[in-house]
Protein backbone atom coordinates (compact mmCIF):
# COMPACT_ATOMS: atom_id res chain seq x y z
CA UNK A 1 0.00 0.00 0.00
CA UNK A 2 0.59 3.32 -1.11
CA UNK A 3 0.28 6.44 0.21
CA UNK A 4 -1.67 8.56 -0.73
CA UNK A 5 -2.13 6.53 -4.41
CA UNK A 6 -4.01 3.85 -3.32
CA UNK A 7 -5.92 6.20 -0.80
CA UNK A 8 -7.38 9.23 -2.64
CA UNK A 9 -10.64 9.68 -3.53
CA UNK A 10 -11.01 5.59 -2.76
CA UNK A 11 -13.15 3.87 -0.13
CA UNK A 12 -10.55 1.33 1.76
CA UNK A 13 -12.79 -1.85 2.63
CA UNK A 14 -11.18 -2.93 6.14
CA UNK A 15 -11.10 -2.59 9.45
CA UNK A 16 -10.35 1.37 10.88
CA UNK A 17 -7.64 0.14 12.75
CA UNK A 18 -6.42 -2.05 10.27
CA UNK A 19 -6.38 0.27 7.26
CA UNK A 20 -5.99 3.98 9.27
CA UNK A 21 -1.90 2.75 10.20
CA UNK A 22 -1.39 3.32 6.63
CA UNK A 23 -1.94 6.77 6.84
CA UNK A 24 0.99 8.75 7.74
CA UNK A 25 1.07 11.37 10.44
CA UNK A 26 -0.33 14.93 9.46
CA UNK A 27 -1.20 14.10 6.29
CA UNK A 28 -5.32 14.60 6.67
CA UNK A 29 -6.49 18.32 7.06
CA UNK A 30 -10.44 17.13 8.38
CA UNK A 31 -11.74 14.29 10.08
CA UNK A 32 -15.85 13.95 9.39
CA UNK A 33 -17.71 10.73 11.06
CA UNK A 34 -19.69 9.01 12.78
CA UNK A 35 -19.38 5.31 14.42
CA UNK A 36 -21.48 2.68 15.40
CA UNK A 37 -23.18 4.12 18.99
CA UNK A 38 -23.17 0.83 20.05
CA UNK A 39 -27.27 1.08 20.97
CA UNK A 40 -27.91 -2.95 21.25
CA UNK A 41 -25.97 -2.90 24.50
CA UNK A 42 -29.14 -1.12 26.60
CA UNK A 43 -29.83 -1.18 30.14
CA UNK A 44 -34.00 0.04 29.22
CA UNK A 45 -36.85 -0.06 26.57
CA UNK A 46 -34.70 0.58 23.65
CA UNK A 47 -32.78 -2.44 22.20
CA UNK A 48 -31.71 -4.28 25.11
CA UNK A 49 -29.52 -6.96 25.10
CA UNK A 50 -29.66 -6.79 21.31
CA UNK A 51 -32.79 -8.20 21.04
CA UNK A 52 -34.50 -5.20 19.80
CA UNK A 53 -37.27 -4.71 22.08
CA UNK A 54 -40.02 -2.02 21.73
CA UNK A 55 -38.00 -0.77 18.93
CA UNK A 56 -38.29 -4.39 17.18
CA UNK A 57 -39.10 -3.03 13.85
CA UNK A 58 -36.22 -0.66 13.71
CA UNK A 59 -33.80 -1.10 10.94
CA UNK A 60 -30.70 -0.99 13.82
CA UNK A 61 -32.56 -3.76 15.48
CA UNK A 62 -30.56 -6.10 12.79
CA UNK A 63 -26.85 -4.29 13.85
CA UNK A 64 -24.86 -3.40 11.12
CA UNK A 65 -22.90 -5.28 8.85
CA UNK A 66 -19.80 -6.36 10.35
CA UNK A 67 -20.38 -5.07 13.66
CA UNK A 68 -23.47 -5.90 15.99
CA UNK A 69 -23.55 -2.81 17.74
CA UNK A 70 -23.98 -4.55 20.93
CA UNK A 71 -19.36 -4.42 22.66
CA UNK A 72 -19.48 -4.44 26.33
CA UNK A 73 -19.57 -0.63 26.74
CA UNK A 74 -15.80 -0.76 28.54
CA UNK A 75 -14.29 -2.58 25.36
CA UNK A 76 -16.29 -0.13 23.13
CA UNK A 77 -14.85 3.01 24.89
CA UNK A 78 -11.76 1.62 24.18
CA UNK A 79 -12.20 1.15 21.15
CA UNK A 80 -13.34 4.27 20.10
CA UNK A 81 -10.34 5.87 21.95
CA UNK A 82 -8.23 3.84 20.48
CA UNK A 83 -9.72 5.24 17.06
CA UNK A 84 -9.72 8.77 17.76
CA UNK A 85 -6.00 8.69 18.97
CA UNK A 86 -5.26 7.27 15.33
CA UNK A 87 -7.43 9.95 13.87
CA UNK A 88 -5.22 12.72 15.76
CA UNK A 89 -2.31 11.55 14.56
CA UNK A 90 -2.80 11.62 11.06
CA UNK A 91 -4.58 15.14 11.22
CA UNK A 92 -2.20 18.46 10.32
CA UNK A 93 -1.56 20.74 12.99
CA UNK A 94 -4.69 22.84 11.46
CA UNK A 95 -7.03 19.71 11.24
CA UNK A 96 -10.15 19.16 13.34
CA UNK A 97 -12.37 16.21 14.20
CA UNK A 98 -16.49 16.08 13.94
CA UNK A 99 -17.08 13.08 15.71
CA UNK A 100 -21.12 12.78 15.69
CA UNK A 101 -22.39 10.59 18.77
CA UNK A 102 -25.47 9.85 20.70
CA UNK A 103 -26.06 11.03 23.93
CA UNK A 104 -28.47 8.43 26.10
CA UNK A 105 -29.95 7.10 29.29
CA UNK A 106 -28.38 4.21 30.91
CA UNK A 107 -29.39 2.78 34.11
CA UNK A 108 -31.24 5.75 34.41
CA UNK A 109 -28.14 7.83 33.85
CA UNK A 110 -27.01 10.13 31.34
CA UNK A 111 -24.04 8.87 28.82
CA UNK A 112 -22.80 11.97 27.49
CA UNK A 113 -19.51 10.18 25.81
CA UNK A 114 -17.32 11.98 28.27
CA UNK A 115 -15.52 8.39 28.75
CA UNK A 116 -14.60 8.33 25.08
CA UNK A 117 -13.65 12.04 24.46
CA UNK A 118 -12.08 13.08 27.90
CA UNK A 119 -8.45 13.89 27.19
CA UNK A 120 -9.10 14.86 23.64
CA UNK A 121 -8.84 18.77 22.60
CA UNK A 122 -12.71 19.28 22.76
CA UNK A 123 -12.70 22.52 21.05
CA UNK A 124 -17.24 22.92 20.82
CA UNK A 125 -19.95 20.58 21.00
CA UNK A 126 -22.91 21.14 18.08
CA UNK A 127 -26.28 20.07 18.55
CA UNK A 128 -27.64 18.08 15.48
CA UNK A 129 -31.42 18.92 15.99
CA UNK A 130 -33.27 16.13 14.50
CA UNK A 131 -36.59 15.95 13.28
CA UNK A 132 -39.24 14.12 15.54
CA UNK A 133 -38.33 10.41 17.19
CA UNK A 134 -39.94 8.37 19.35
CA UNK A 135 -39.78 7.67 22.73
CA UNK A 136 -40.74 4.33 24.81
CA UNK A 137 -39.17 5.30 28.21
CA UNK A 138 -41.36 7.68 30.93
CA UNK A 139 -38.18 8.38 32.99
CA UNK A 140 -37.14 11.13 30.62
CA UNK A 141 -38.16 13.29 27.71
CA UNK A 142 -37.85 12.61 24.38
CA UNK A 143 -34.58 12.86 22.83
CA UNK A 144 -34.55 15.25 19.87
CA UNK A 145 -31.01 16.02 19.12
CA UNK A 146 -27.60 14.29 18.76
CA UNK A 147 -24.20 16.09 19.10
CA UNK A 148 -20.85 16.56 17.47
CA UNK A 149 -17.83 17.45 19.35
CA UNK A 150 -15.41 19.64 17.30
CA UNK A 151 -11.87 18.10 18.24
CA UNK A 152 -9.74 20.72 17.25
CA UNK A 153 -5.57 21.01 17.04
CA UNK A 154 -4.05 24.23 18.26
CA UNK A 155 -4.29 25.92 14.80
CA UNK A 156 -7.09 25.03 13.51
CA UNK A 157 -9.72 27.85 11.99
CA UNK A 158 -12.50 28.09 10.39
CA UNK A 159 -13.18 29.31 6.95
CA UNK A 160 -14.25 32.96 6.22
CA UNK A 161 -17.58 34.03 7.78
CA UNK A 162 -18.06 30.10 8.71
CA UNK A 163 -18.36 31.37 12.09
CA UNK A 164 -21.92 32.88 11.53
CA UNK A 165 -23.01 29.88 11.50
CA UNK A 166 -24.67 28.84 15.67
CA UNK A 167 -23.93 26.18 17.08
CA UNK A 168 -27.47 24.11 16.91
CA UNK A 169 -27.75 22.68 13.25
CA UNK A 170 -31.19 21.73 11.89
CA UNK A 171 -31.21 18.58 9.84
CA UNK A 172 -33.62 15.81 8.94
CA UNK A 173 -32.39 12.48 9.56
CA UNK A 174 -31.64 10.65 6.07
CA UNK A 175 -35.22 8.64 5.56
CA UNK A 176 -34.23 7.21 1.38
CA UNK A 177 -30.81 5.05 2.40
CA UNK A 178 -30.84 1.06 2.74
CA UNK A 179 -28.10 2.18 5.62
CA UNK A 180 -29.69 1.99 8.97
CA UNK A 181 -27.92 4.94 10.66
CA UNK A 182 -26.82 7.16 7.65
CA UNK A 183 -25.89 11.08 7.71
CA UNK A 184 -27.97 13.80 5.88
CA UNK A 185 -25.81 14.69 2.70
CA UNK A 186 -26.30 18.32 4.09
CA UNK A 187 -24.91 18.13 7.54
CA UNK A 188 -21.43 16.63 5.92
CA UNK A 189 -21.40 19.45 3.28
CA UNK A 190 -22.15 22.51 5.95
CA UNK A 191 -18.94 20.39 8.29
CA UNK A 192 -16.86 20.55 5.22
CA UNK A 193 -17.65 23.75 3.63
CA UNK A 194 -17.10 25.46 7.01
CA UNK A 195 -13.04 24.35 6.94
CA UNK A 196 -10.66 24.92 4.40
CA UNK A 197 -10.10 21.25 4.48
CA UNK A 198 -8.95 19.47 0.89
CA UNK A 199 -8.38 16.42 2.07
CA UNK A 200 -11.45 14.69 4.19
CA UNK A 201 -11.11 11.30 5.55
CA UNK A 202 -14.05 9.15 7.23
CA UNK A 203 -12.77 5.91 9.20
CA UNK A 204 -16.45 5.09 9.39
CA UNK A 205 -17.53 5.58 5.69
CA UNK A 206 -20.74 3.43 5.89
CA UNK A 207 -22.88 4.15 2.80
CA UNK A 208 -20.27 7.07 1.34
CA UNK A 209 -22.22 10.13 2.57
CA UNK A 210 -18.73 11.90 3.58
CA UNK A 211 -17.38 10.82 0.09
CA UNK A 212 -20.46 12.05 -1.78
CA UNK A 213 -20.52 15.71 0.28
CA UNK A 214 -16.41 16.09 -0.44
CA UNK A 215 -16.83 15.30 -4.38
CA UNK A 216 -19.39 17.81 -4.17
CA UNK A 217 -17.79 20.28 -2.73
CA UNK A 218 -14.69 19.47 -5.54
CA UNK A 219 -12.78 18.12 -2.37
CA UNK A 220 -11.02 15.28 -1.72
CA UNK A 221 -11.46 12.24 0.29
CA UNK A 222 -10.15 8.74 2.07
CA UNK A 223 -12.79 6.53 3.62
CA UNK A 224 -12.43 3.46 5.56
CA UNK A 225 -15.17 0.91 6.15
CA UNK A 226 -15.24 -2.52 7.46
CA UNK A 227 -18.59 -4.01 5.25
CA UNK A 228 -18.25 -5.18 1.92
CA UNK A 229 -22.29 -4.62 1.12
CA UNK A 230 -21.58 -0.93 2.86
CA UNK A 231 -18.64 -0.53 0.30
CA UNK A 232 -20.75 -1.31 -2.41
CA UNK A 233 -23.93 0.68 -0.95
CA UNK A 234 -20.80 3.82 -1.52
CA UNK A 235 -19.45 2.72 -4.57
CA UNK A 236 -22.63 2.73 -6.44
CA UNK A 237 -23.77 5.92 -4.66
CA UNK A 238 -20.52 7.59 -6.24
CA UNK A 239 -21.00 6.16 -9.28
CA UNK A 240 -24.03 8.09 -9.75
CA UNK A 241 -22.15 11.38 -8.64
CA UNK A 242 -18.61 10.91 -10.07
CA UNK A 243 -16.35 8.81 -12.19
CA UNK A 244 -13.12 9.42 -9.90
CA UNK A 245 -13.95 7.09 -7.62
CA UNK A 246 -13.30 2.97 -6.22
CA UNK A 247 -13.54 1.21 -3.80
CA UNK A 248 -9.74 -0.25 -3.01
CA UNK A 249 -9.44 -3.83 -4.02
CA UNK A 250 -7.24 -6.30 -2.01
CA UNK A 251 -8.02 -5.14 1.31
CA UNK A 252 -10.77 -7.34 2.36
CA UNK A 253 -8.12 -9.10 3.77
CA UNK A 254 -7.98 -7.14 7.02
CA UNK A 255 -11.71 -7.72 6.74
CA UNK A 256 -12.78 -9.09 10.76
CA UNK A 257 -15.59 -7.91 13.17
CA UNK A 258 -15.08 -6.20 16.18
Amino acid sequence: MKFPQDFINKIVCGDILQVIKHIPDHTVDLVVTSPPYNLKNSTGNGMKDGRGGKWSGAALVNGYSHHAANMPHEKYVTWQRTCLKHMMRVLKENGAIFYNHKWRVQSGLLQDRQDIVKGFPVRQIIIWKRKGGINFNSGYFLPTYEVIYLIAKPKFKLAPKANAYGDVWEFTQEMNNEHPAAFPVDLIVRSISSTNARLILDPFMGSGTTAVAAKALKKDYIGIEISPQYCEMARERLLKSTVRSNVVPGMQKLLFAV
